[in-house]
């Protein structure tokens, strides 16, 4: 796996275009010039959550004695759900505050832009190719600045696509991510038969 492929694959775990209309729901009381404040602090929350994961995650896993095949085998099926997750539901609106009242740290940076499968993801990128780890930190930057982009621009892609724009682009990653989903199984069970 490339620097560039490893970054396209976390862009699509993190699902900037599905999360657009998520962001601007939960921060539909806030005003504009608040709004991009709140996203990129919750953004950079978030790139600290997948950065400690990136450096510490191969020594929890280890003390978990966790496998390399089970981490993949775990990683393709929470991928899977979140792809099917993309694909046939709408975006919740639950989170949506008061007046004046904006989320710190979830649900916008955990478990919104770095939920469980970009966790995953990074897991599985640094235990299977641990010598490569300023590779997936900068695949992880790219990644980040890309999700960053999307979402600090969230209005304007409102706006251009409206809702339903948006939710067939997410349904479109949402299948890319389900072919990747069921390689990163099948890269497990392969491993844990010996083939």
């Amino acid at each position: 796996m490339t620097i560039l492929s490893a970054a396209m694959l976390l862009v699509l775990v993190m699902d900037p275009l599905g999360n657009v209309p998520f962001f601007l729901a939960v921060l539909e009381n806030v005003g504009e010039r608040r709004r991009r404040r709140i996203v990129l602090r919750e953004l950079l929350i978030a790139l600290a959550v997948l950065a400690a994961f990136l450096l510490g995650g191969r020594h929890v896993l280890a003390v978990l004695h966790v496998s390399e095949p089970s981490l993949h085998i775990a990683g393709g099926i929470v991928l899977f759900l979140i792809a099917v997750r993309m694909i046939f539901s709408a975006v919740a609106l639950d989170f949506a505050g008061e007046k004046g009242e904006e989320p710190v740290v979830v649900p916008l940076a955990v478990p919104a832009v770095a939920g469980p499968s970009a966790m995953a993801t990074v897991l599985i990128l640094v235990s299977q190719y641990p010598g490569r780890l300023a590779e997936w930190a900068a695949a992880l930057l790219l990644a980040w600045v890309v999700v960053a982009a999307t979402l600090l621009a969230g209005s304007l892609l409102s706006r251009l696509l409206g809702r339903r724009g948006l939710l067939a682009l997410q349904r479109l990653m949402g299948m890319v991510l389900t072919t990747l989903a069921v390689e990163m199984f099948l890269t497990g069970v392969r491993q844990f038969l010996g083939k």
